[in-house]
């Protein structure tokens, strides 16, 4: 059984996975962000019982409910009552005055993290599909020995994120007088619920880092996560800092989906002197699929053994998938000398500077993808596919000034790369909207490449998929989408790009972005208030553009009328004929008890009772 909607009601569970519950009734509030909590277990929410930590199912949600940072009671009017039952709230930031609400989601039973193995990924995978358009977030609540090994599962089987995943738990429990995972998951709550960074993160001891870069460094400090190769993605001080440069993003018109089937048959091999023949044998035997090997320094493994070599080799041959890393937390592999270099040729791919969990589970994930050949497996592991590992070793990226930047820092007399980086930011979301409006994607790249994020906002909020959805420029959409922008954006009026294109009446965009994963953001009341004007000004390209979107054809507005009611009862009989094929029903009643069909006979609407007839008869 799990617990959710704050301890309020209960949700069914189907072998261990919470089912899916229908939240589209839920109202998208433009004053909130939705995030959802799944908690997994671990030691953020054990209690102390009998002299020990344990885990105690069905008391997280209560305990959090008493603590007024992690829920504000002072002024829920923002609130739907739907959300009003269901949602924890947070108390609303200053800058944005939006609140971030959420739903917590137990598993049963909990986990010790020890316990985890690839059907609890499965699980939470499925949880987060689940409820993937309902929320503009995620946060998994795991016990820390395998946070780091969940996590690069996660960002493996999650393709094409669109939107936040982030781990977090504790060293000592949430509920104890000192602990730090209040701030641990108050800092996820935030970031997942206010920052667009479609990754799987780990937050721990005011620093986000990319999940599939972690590795747990440390059993005994608040600091027990590091990224020994990258550094955090988001680092929280009293301003939050986030490198928007280095986040990874999934640069595909593709929807969001999960890939459930991992690869069990893998395993960690790691060099040691003195090492036997038999020892290596034995790991390579059947069912093994996939090694990850942990050799020396810079990926070198001992060539004065032949035997070990020779089984290496003979491993490749059968169909064997080895990745080599190093066994140092800094630093990667290369076939900069003979012993490394040896491996490759005998087939052994090069794993870069990946982390061992990040290496075994993207081994896991590329060998459960059965449609793929041996040969494209092998070039799947050797590429960069989510930013587990670093694709130009010993070269380090410039970035170089635009002339127009050098020419604004010279003129306000700035000398700081700090400085220079803030005009940055302010200028190029305006250059980027300008050339998205004009149609230059030969300037977006030129800006992209001189350091700019694409995903960028302006002053309101805007970014250049924005400006590009509602001028039509399908061209720069497909680029945008495939250098990684976001779809799920929101601009000051907490709309998406894909109310740009509706707006701007672009079928092609709305279908691409709808392929992509986008989903109509608004409350159902304002998009029938928009469709019932468009009715009623006949514009049937809006309509459409509406429908394309996947609007129904039977919402309705504050009087109960659907955009068919209008249509009907001003005679905007193309508009009505376009709702009525499209699914409109006739015999909804407004407010007043009216129907589109009572209405029609009430004023003759001749054409539209012909159209009705007609229908019927055949």
């Amino acid at each position: 059984m799990a617990t959710e909607d704050g301890g309020i009601s209960r949700k069914k569970v189907h072998n261990g996975v919470p089912m899916q519950r229908n939240t589209s009734l839920i109202g998208k509030n433009p004053k909130t962000a939705k995030v959802l909590v799944i908690y997994t277990g671990g030691t953020i929410g054990m209690v102390s019982q009998k002299g020990a930590y344990e885990p105690k199912p069905n008391c997280m949600i209560d305990k959090l409910k008493a603590m007024p940072i992690f829920h504000y009671t002072e002024d829920t009017t923002f609130l739907t009552p739907e959300e009003a039952d269901q949602f924890l709230v947070l108390q609303p930031s200053v800058k944005t005055r939006r609140h971030v609400i959420y739903r917590v989601l137990e598993f049963d039973p909990l986990l010790d993290s020890s316990n985890m193995s690839f059907c609890e990924w499965v699980k939470i995978a499925d949880a987060i599909k689940d409820s993937y358009q309902d929320y503009d977030g995620f946060v998994v609540l795991h016990g820390t020995d395998t946070m780091a090994y969940t996590a690069s599962a996660l960002s493996f089987m999650c393709e094409n994120l669109g939107k936040p995943i982030i781990l977090t738990g504790s060293q000592i429990p949430i509920f104890e007088t000192r602990s730090d995972g209040r701030d641990n998951f108050l800092s996820s709550l935030i970031i997942a619920g206010t920052y667009s960074i479609p990754e799987v993160m780990i937050c721990f001891n005011d620093k986000v880092f990319r999940g599939n870069r972690c590795i747990k460094a440390d059993s005994s400090s608040f600091s027990a996560f590091t990224s020994p190769n990258m550094p955090p993605l988001v680092t929280l001080e009293i301003d939050i800092k986030v490198d928007h440069t280095s986040i990874f993003r999934p640069g595909t018109t593709e929807k969001f989906t999960v890939s459930r089937n991992m690869c069990c048959n893998v395993g960690l091999l790691r060099l040691f002197p003195g090492i036997t023949f038999q020892t290596v044998r034995a790991f390579l035997q059947p069912p093994v699929q996939g090694v990850v090997l942990q050799t020396y320094g810079a990926g070198n493994a001992p060539t004065n053994r032949p035997d070990i070599l020779g089984l290496l080799r003979e491993a490749c041959n059968w169909g064997v998938l080895i990745v080599n890393i190093t066994q140092c937390s800094i630093g990667n592999v290369s076939a900069t000398y003979a012993t490394g270099l040896a491996l490759k040729e005998m087939g052994v791919i090069m794993g870069a500077d990946m982390t061992p969990e990040a290496a075994l589970m993207k081994l896991s994930y590329v060998l459960g993808k059965e449609e793929w050949t041996i040969d494209h497996k092998r070039a799947m592991l050797a590429r960069n596919l989510r930013g587990e590992m670093t694709t130009m070793l010993g070269e380090q990226l410039s970035i170089t000034d635009s002339e127009l930047i050098d020419s604004v820092a010279r003129y306000m007399s700035l000398s700081t790369s700090d400085e220079i980086s803030k005009v940055k930011d302010a200028i190029y979301p305006c250059l980027m909207c300008a050339a998205a409006k004009s149609g230059d994607i030969p300037a977006l790249e030129k800006l992209r490449a001189s350091g700019g994020d694409l995903a960028l906002q302006n002053q309101d909020g805007r970014t250049a998929l924005h400006v590009a959805c509602r001028k039509g420029r399908i061209n720069v959409v497909h680029y945008l989408l495939n250098h990684g922008v976001s779809i799920h954006l929101k601009d000051y009026r907490q709309e998406t790009a894909l109310i740009d294109a509706i707006e701007g009446g672009h079928i092609d965009i709305i279908r691409l972005l709808v392929q992509t994963g986008a989903n109509l953001p608004l409350p159902q009341s304002v998009m029938a208030v928009r469709m019932c004007s468009a009715a009623a000004a006949n514009d049937v390209k809006s309509l459409e553009a509406w429908l394309a979107a996947g609007a129904s054809p039977n919402l309705k507005d504050y009087d109960e009328r659907t955009p068919l009611h209008v249509a009907v009862s001003l005679n905007c009989n193309e508009a009505a004929e376009l709702l009525y094929r499209a699914g409109a029903h006739t015999d909804l009643p407004d407010v007043f008890g009216n129907t589109a069909h009572s209405l029609a006979d009430k004023i003759q609407n001749v054409k539209f009772l012909n159209l009705i007839s007609h229908t019927e008869n055949n």
